[in-house]
């Protein structure tokens, strides 16, 4: 009787199963250690964290897992590598450029298309004017209408209008005050430039008419006016895509990357 019960609590034992376990890598566990403390703070910007000497002697990780664990930083922009006696980690704080990098990156990685581009404008410039007939200062009117004189110039090359172009809507952005409005900005402006920068897209007409309208969206910005501001810039927005969209398809337009 014995016998029997010891093999039934045998035989119910095996049919218990464990799910598959993922164990992360010693990196991963250290890079995200130190990622939650300078993203908290606890490490001020340009601070130098600890030598790989000392880490591996805090953690008793190896020192290949404590490079990897750097590495990891560094390419996420949180850490900047030196070289030499002086050398080591040191913090650094993610900027709108980082965010604008990784947005490059997801459009190219992605291929996403120009349609998808310029529809994202759509939905974020008109707020970008809103804001910045809220928040702008002389300076900022300062770089909106130099940017509004090159535009202008129909001795320009079409580098010297997109440049300019870019130039605009990026016062626009800053003047708004909105950091993470300003690194949208600052992506969608470097892929749409590279995938118009053709006289097929963008001709004197569309030059004509973007001088124009820029004049108009400036002039409400000036006046501290943001409903004019955001519904100029919608329009604009909308009619500059559709004066795309007549050359071709826009699944036919490649983005930056793209062979």
């Amino acid at each position: 009787m014995t016998e029997n019960v010891g093999d039934h609590r045998r035989t119910s034992r095996s049919r218990i199963q464990l799910a598959p376990m993922e164990v992360p890598k010693a990196s991963d566990v250290l890079a995200n250690e130190l990622r939650e403390r300078i993203l908290s703070g606890e490490f001020e910007e340009n601070a130098a964290l600890p030598t790989e000497r000392e880490l591996v002697a805090q953690t008793r990780m190896s020192r290949s897992t404590v490079r990897e664990a750097l590495r990891i930083l560094e390419v996420q922009g949180l850490v900047r590598i030196k070289a030499g006696r002086a050398g080591g980690a040191f913090v650094q704080r993610p900027d709108k450029e980082a965010v604008a990098n990784s947005i490059s990156l997801l459009v190219r990685g992605q291929q996403i298309r120009l349609s998808a581009l310029l529809g994202a404008r759509e939905a974020i410039e008109p707020y970008c004017a809103k804001l910045a007939a809220q928040n702008r200062t002389e300076e900022d009117l300062k770089a909106l209408d130099a940017a509004n004189e090159a535009i202008a110039d129909e001795n320009g090359t079409l580098a010297d209008f997109l440049q300019a172009n870019i130039d605009w809507h990026m016062a626009v952005a800053n003047a708004g005050r909105n950091e993470l409005l300003i690194a949208f900005m600052t992506a969608l402006s470097r892929t749409i430039y590279t995938a118009t920068e053709n006289e097929r897209f963008v001709d004197a007409e569309v030059r004509r008419v973007t001088a124009r309208a820029h004049r108009s969206i400036t002039e409400a910005i000036r006046k501290r006016d943001p409903a004019a501001a955001a519904r100029r810039m919608e329009r604009h927005m909308h009619g500059y895509a559709e004066s795309i969209i007549k050359v071709e398809e826009r699944t036919e337009i490649p983005v930056p990357g793209e062979e």
